[in-house]
């Protein structure tokens, strides 16, 4: 290509779009170009800086695998997976949405309304329900409820050899009421993992790493829009302070401590334990 300058050169990468491209994709992609290249423009960046950034992508690529993804994270942190969820998100109508994360596993074990994810971990015990509605406030039956968290070290699973595969993880199928239950142990706040560039990335802006204590749902049911949610302890110290920017207010719930025995026979446990009850809300899809 002949009489390339950096004047031009936007301009002849958006020339070469072929004609029956696919709209969609060429909206976006002439988009990113365009900013791309107007950011590079805006900085005047360097040839050493731009192989700093590339080298970040290896690395990240290089880390990533079907149980971590580190471009997730990277996303998370510069707060591009918030904004989707934003601009996507289903409130009022239905219950806020808030970012996947890079921690998701896919078929983790059916675990029956009522049913224990504690097991063998250490931490405080109590026990979360609800039920996941329609939009009307209508029970939604045989809805699939996905959920993991960390253990008490602050770890998921498939980042922590010493915990038991699948170890926090379940999917649950609400029953006829619409309604789930479980229990487990109350999350903690984290750390966000400080083996790759997404944790330089944080070092070079200066900021906070840590993520509020909260609960990972994702949630399905035919005929409405998929939800991926969390559940935050309202007063956890970084609440206010999300890493990640995940915390909106409706997702803040106080978990609660119930002293009652009789109410803990209920679900196995010993008083006093927490609790938490929160109603899903699916948009129609």
């Amino acid at each position: 290509m002949k009489n390339l300058t950096k004047e031009n050169v936007t301009d002849k990468v958006l020339g070469t779009f072929p004609a029956d491209t696919n709209p969609r994709e060429r909206e976006i992609l002439t988009s990113l170009i365009k900013h791309l290249h107007l950011f590079v423009r805006d900085v005047s960046l360097t040839t050493g800086e731009w192989l700093t950034a590339m080298d970040g992508l290896y690395r990240a690529g290089e880390i990533s695998n079907p149980v971590r993804n580190e471009f997730i994270l990277i996303s998370d942190l510069l707060g591009v997976s918030s904004l989707v969820d934003l601009i996507n998100d289903n409130a009022p109508i239905a219950t806020e949405t808030s970012p996947l994360g890079p921690f998701f596993v896919k078929d983790a074990p059916l675990l029956e309304p009522g049913g224990d994810m504690i097991e063998e971990n250490s931490g405080t015990q109590g026990v979360v329900r609800g039920h996941v509605l329609t939009p009307e406030g209508k029970p939604i039956p045989g809805a699939l409820l996905e959920i993991w968290q960390t253990a008490e070290n602050g770890l998921y699973e498939n980042v922590d050899p010493d915990q038991p595969k699948s170890n926090l993880r379940r999917r649950m199928k609400t029953g006829p009421e619409g309604n789930y239950a479980f229990t487990t142990i109350q999350p903690v706040s984290y750390q966000v993992p400080d083996d790759g560039p997404g944790w330089e990335l944080l070092g070079m802006m200066g900021r906070n790493p840590w993520r509020p204590a909260h609960l990972h749902f994702k949630i399905s049911a035919e005929g409405f829009r998929p939800l991926v949610t969390e559940l935050f302890v309202e007063d956890d110290p970084y609440i206010d302070e999300d890493v990640v920017f995940g915390v909106r207010n409706s997702l803040a719930v106080s978990f609660a401590t119930n002293s009652s025995q009789q109410d803990a026979d209920q679900f196995n446990l010993k008083a006093p334990f927490w609790q938490v009850e929160f109603d899903f809300k699916l948009q129609s899809a």
